[in-house]
């Protein structure tokens, strides 16, 4: 036997990662069912299926394929199904139909309804109700120039919201020292309707969850309005917060 001399055993090396010119990314295309709570968890990202933009999902718009292969807009991200995710912008909602955006996506032919965009306006202004008509039945928003005038003074509101025939000269005054609030411009009908008002065109919300819920659902719906509308003055989510 031969002495004097050491045999080194192979070490076994860890595989190399290869990489190429594109960056890779951990964040799907399509998600396997609904978020959990109202639009996922705070710092989760979706990519957009047309921009492949990377963004919160409260600031994107959901869509899954029904049974019978129809593309149906999901706006509280909760019902069943593979998901698919597009920026909330009428551009980006007119390119998915006419690039075939979904159909790539679901991998299977779909039939996209006429007017996408159109329904998805639609159902967020809904939503934008939604949230008044809650705050009101809960006591937490009150309308007319006089009572908001009075909350504001008080320092009582997290969001100012103005329908869209507001008068501007009017609305500078009912602001009047309160600038700095976060202020969403909607639809006549989303506050008659949730007062119950042949016309209604302030109101004030407290702070809280429901303010919060409205300026995220004023941010998709200014984006996919087919319409100019008056820029709201310093939105912010953590001005509306407690």
């Amino acid at each position: 036997m031969r002495t004097g001399s050491t045999v080194k055993k192979p070490t076994r090396q860890s595989p190399k990662t290869v990489t190429g010119s594109r960056p890779t990314s951990d964040i799907s295309d399509t998600d396997n069912g609904p978020v959990r709570g109202a639009l996922g968890r705070r710092g989760s990202e979706r990519r957009c299926i047309v921009t492949r933009e990377q963004k919160p999902p409260e600031g994107m718009i959901r869509f899954v394929v029904s049974p019978d292969n129809r593309v149906v807009p999901d706006l509280a991200g909760k019902l069943p199904g593979r998901g698919m995710w597009l920026s909330a912008s009428r551009d980006v909602l007119d390119s998915a139909r006419t690039r075939q955006a979904f159909a790539r996506a679901a991998k299977a032919q779909v039939i996209v309804p006429d007017g996408l965009a159109d329904l998805v306006e639609a159902a967020l202004v809904q939503r934008m109700l939604d949230a008044v008509s809650l705050a009101r039945r809960a006591g937490q928003t009150v309308c007319g120039f006089q009572k908001c005038r009075e909350w504001l003074t008080s320092g009582r509101v997290g969001v100012v919201i103005r329908s869209e025939s507001a008068s501007p000269d009017e609305f500078s005054r009912l602001v009047s020292g309160r600038r700095s609030l976060p202020v969403v411009t909607v639809p006549d009908r989303v506050l008659e309707s949730a007062f119950s008002r042949d016309r209604a065109v302030y109101a004030v919300m407290a702070p809280g969850a429901l303010a919060q819920r409205l300026i995220a659902e004023h941010e998709r719906f200014s984006g996919v309005a087919g319409r100019p509308l008056p820029d709201p003055a310093g939105v912010s989510k953590e001005q509306a917060e407690l």
